[in-house]
């Protein structure tokens, strides 16, 4: 089943490419800050009925050298024949876009980064046809937050660390550093960041401690059963409508898309709350603004 947390892992690579930090140290390319990244299509099918999809993929020219892909797994535990459909991914996204491929396994957990860094070969008695090696990002090379300071600089970065080092003893001392750090923002960006963090927790032991902390950076978020969400909702229909319309407003700004005037007429005009749920969820992903009033 995939969980919020696993959608987490994965998907802020999308709009927070800086997170691969860690990464592009590792291999020594040029910082993501200095190279192109952009989102293709995560679907890996050719005939149907059989479905294949990797988490992320991302397509990323550096300043310096070739380009090449970087297909993103979260992955929250070891799963039968899960090296056999990563070895499928590296080999079809390399014929399909004729591009080196980099696999990148997300894990929150050491058993599960130690199985998933493979290698998982393709193998006749001695002769090794194929092997494929994930670069996994997990508790032993994800930075832990130690300095509130780090939180205001870094907000992706910290928040992708959270997440895996949510299995960890410090987990509560790394989410009371992050709410610390977080009461620097502006409301907006506090919205932001704790819509993603609180989601990202979801199903790990630390979800409860970090409702309470939330309490510190004073922020909600519609549409996700968020702590500040249920506390709005005791409000007034008027007022939720309002909060809802701000919170895809700011969204939308935050990941680089501000709507005309036309569109937030429309967006702070609009009093049905499943609508604007539906906006707000959208605007979690869209690529474009027009794309939170898709087949409507």
């Amino acid at each position: 089943m995939v969980t919020s947390t696993h959608e987490t892992s994965h998907r802020i690579f999308q709009d927070h490419p800086e997170v691969l930090i860690p990464v592009f140290e590792a291999l020594g390319l040029p910082p993501p800050a200095k190279a192109t990244i952009e989102a293709l299509t995560p679907d890996a099918t050719e005939i149907k009925p059989l479905e294949r999809r990797v988490d992320t993929v991302l397509r990323v020219e550096p300043s310096e050298g070739d380009g090449f892909l970087i297909a993103i797994e979260a992955q929250t535990a070891r799963t039968d024949n899960k090296g056999s459909s990563w070895s499928y991914y590296v080999a079809y996204l390399h014929a399909k876009f004729d591009l080196p491929v980099l696999l990148v396994a997300v894990c929150r957990n050491r058993p599960t980064a130690s199985w998933a860094a493979g290698p998982f070969e393709c193998r006749v008695g001695s002769w090794t046809t194929q092997a494929t090696r994930p670069f996994v990002l997990g508790p032993d090379n994800v930075p832990v937050i130690t300095d509130e300071s780090m939180v205001a600089r870094e907000p992706a970065m910290a928040t992708f660390s959270a997440v895996v080092h949510s299995h960890s003893k410090d987990a509560p001392a790394i989410l009371g550093m992050v709410a610390r750090g977080m009461r620097s923002f502006d409301k907006a960006t506090a919205k932001y960041w704790c819509e993603w963090l609180e989601i990202g927790l979801e199903d790990t032991p630390v979800r409860e401690t970090w409702r309470e902390l939330e309490k510190m950076v004073a922020t909600y978020f519609p549409g996700r059963g968020t702590l500040f969400e249920e506390t709005y909702l005791e409000g007034k229909a008027e007022g939720k409508a309002e909060g809802k319309a701000e919170s895809i407003l700011s969204v939308l700004e935050k990941r680089g898309l501000p709507a005309p005037q036309d569109t937030r007429d429309r967006i702070t005009s609009c009093t049905d709350l499943d609508t604007l749920t539906l906006w707000f969820d959208r605007s979690l992903t869209a690529t474009t603004v027009e794309d939170l009033f898709a087949e409507e």
